[in-house]
């Protein structure tokens, strides 16, 4: 049978955003596969160095929707650590509420996608419908039901009432109860089990070899939890379980993110019933002391890494994100490899892929041989440049 190569992206009904994946197939199986980045030019790094520490938390909140409290803290941490900032311990845990909020949030959230690609409607609808009731707590806590805007340095901008958090456990009570209800269906139901066990197969030294991380890395039985390896917020007061699952497949990563909903269910309850008394927030002045940091932190999707250099100005010279999307890319042909054509949408959709957190944009002058490096007003300029001549004006 001849071969024929199949481009999936980057404009596609199965994509929510725009990536290309090239495959190559023997009649239905999948041979060979490539994924092709850089679609989405938004130049966050670049605008972040012309803005000042405190207006970065807005817009590094936004290179994510699904994951804006988890970037922002990244950020945040690691400017907190330059400047020596102590967090109050009520911050800290107002903070690790909203990120188990969030959690919660991506989790259903995905399972719905995972749901509809597979045709499965009903449970798509479901999980959809509940995770409303993670928004409401989200939007009762902080004021927002997407970039919720809580943190600032040195802590959180609102504190949580005795009502506010009834009612979070009220509703995460619910959640709790239907997220059971998820977990029988992921496990049972005949028509999700045929689609998913045995697809998007990622043994566990493959996974090491190509550096998986979040539930793509757990459900190939790696027990990696940045939560627990390298505790930050109150996570080494909690007691919590690093959910793993041994089957190595799309079904594993859709178990591990269930039952990681339960643990998180947990940790809210916890943290609710024990909150630390005290300010929620430390003053910090404007411009921060020369320095560099790290941070690693457990987003829904994996390891998400921010770098941040201070140069004693109220502007960071340097903002680098490594989002956990571009460490499970690396992964992403293995997996299709061997599948059917018709699996191909939920192998990518199983490492839960956020395209405009990973994309980055690079100009390489081809005549010299070398990157170009501008300032934001020179990008601004060529922006509008390379478009006018492809007919494209700008008023």
């Amino acid at each position: 049978m001849s071969k024929m190569q199949i481009p999936l992206g980057p404009q596609h009904p199965a994509l929510k955003e725009p990536e290309n994946f090239m495959l190559v197939l023997d009649g239905e199986m999948i041979i060979d596969a490539t994924v092709n980045l850089g679609y989405n030019h938004r130049g966050v790094e670049k605008a972040a160095e012309n803005r000042n520490y405190i207006q970065d938390i807005y817009l590094i909140e936004r290179i994510c929707g699904i994951c804006s409290h988890s970037h922002i803290s990244c950020y945040i941490n690691a400017v907190e650590e330059i400047a020596k900032v102590e967090v109050p311990q009520r911050a800290k845990a107002i903070r690790t509420i909203v990120a188990e909020l969030e959690r919660i949030h991506s989790h259903l959230l995905w399972l719905g996608v995972a749901a509809f690609e597979l045709g499965y409607d009903t449970l798509f609808m479901y999980t959809w419908r509940d995770r409303e009731q993670v928004l409401d707590c989200l939007e009762l806590l902080t004021g927002n039901r997407v970039h919720y805007g809580i943190n600032t340095i040195g802590g959180v901008r609102r504190d949580i009432t005795k009502e506010q958090a009834d009612e979070i456990l009220k509703k995460i009570k619910y959640l709790h109860e239907r997220t059971s209800y998820y977990v029988g269906v992921v496990t049972e139901e005949p028509t999700f089990l045929a689609r998913t066990q045995n697809v998007g197969k990622l043994p566990k030294d493959v996974a090491l070899e190509l550096n998986a991380v979040g539930p793509t890395a757990r459900a190939s039985g790696i027990e990696i939890d940045v939560r627990k390896d390298e505790p930050y917020f109150i996570y080494d007061q909690l007691d919590f379980k690093v959910i793993t699952y041994h089957s190595e497949d799309v079904f594993g990563r859709a178990v591990v993110r269930v039952l990681e909903v339960i643990e998180s269910i947990k940790i809210i309850e916890q943290i609710l019933k024990n909150l630390p008394e005290g300010p929620v927030s430390v003053k910090v002045g404007w411009k921060i002391g020369p320095g560099e940091a790290v941070f690693r932190y457990e987003a829904p999707r994996g390891e998400d890494i921010h770098y941040v250099k201070a140069n004693g100005t109220e502007y960071p010279e340097r903002v680098k994100v490594r989002a956990p999307t571009l460490a499970n890319f690396q992964s992403l042909p293995y997996c299709l490899k061997n599948g059917y054509l018709a699996d191909a949408v939920i192998t990518i959709a199983a490492i839960d892929p956020c395209m405009s957190c990973t994309d980055r944009a690079v100009v390489y002058d081809i005549k010299k041989g070398k990157k170009e490096i501008f300032d934001w007003e020179e990008l601004r300029k060529y922006s509008i440049e390379f478009y006018r001549k492809k007919g494209v004006k700008f008023s």
